[in-house]
């Protein structure tokens, strides 16, 4: 059995929030048109978790979503290209949201790709980055 990956996927929230996709239930992520950000679309697998990020005036990771299809074609009839999409279901919202701020404060999350890469929507995270940002919500 493959090793679960963990992601961090980033929304406006005026475009879909997560609290649409708690309503929705499950939804396909599209209109990824970063070639990176594609990239790791298609590395995500049925069964990997991914931190749900609202961007914009927000900017904080608010729940949790679980891949559930593959990347499967996502044509763009004014932007040619081989871009792709997923479908992903909500598991659970944070009990608070967990600012950018917070996470900027962490040394232990110096490493984190939003951090690194701030305008990247779709990245991979390490288990330890994921768990202790979901810790964190906790708090």
């Amino acid at each position: 059995m493959a090793t679960s990956k963990y992601w961090l996927f980033k929304s406006e929230p005026e475009t879909y929030s997560f609290t649409q996709l708690l309503k929705d239930k499950k939804t396909n992520w599209d209109h990824v048109r970063n070639y990176q950000a594609r990239n790791a679309l298609r590395e995500a697998q049925v069964g990997d978790l991914a931190l749900i990020y609202h961007s914009g005036g927000e900017r904080a990771v608010v729940g949790v979503a679980e891949v559930i299809r593959t990347a499967y074609p996502d044509p763009d009839p004014e932007m040619a290209g081989d871009w792709v999409q997923i479908d992903l279901k909500a598991v659970e919202a944070f009990p608070r949201s967990v600012t950018l701020k917070e996470l900027k404060a962490r040394k232990d999350l110096e490493s984190l790709p939003l951090i690194k890469q701030s305008r990247l929507s779709c990245m991979a995270l390490t288990a330890t980055h994921f768990k202790t940002i979901v810790g964190m919500s906790k708090q």
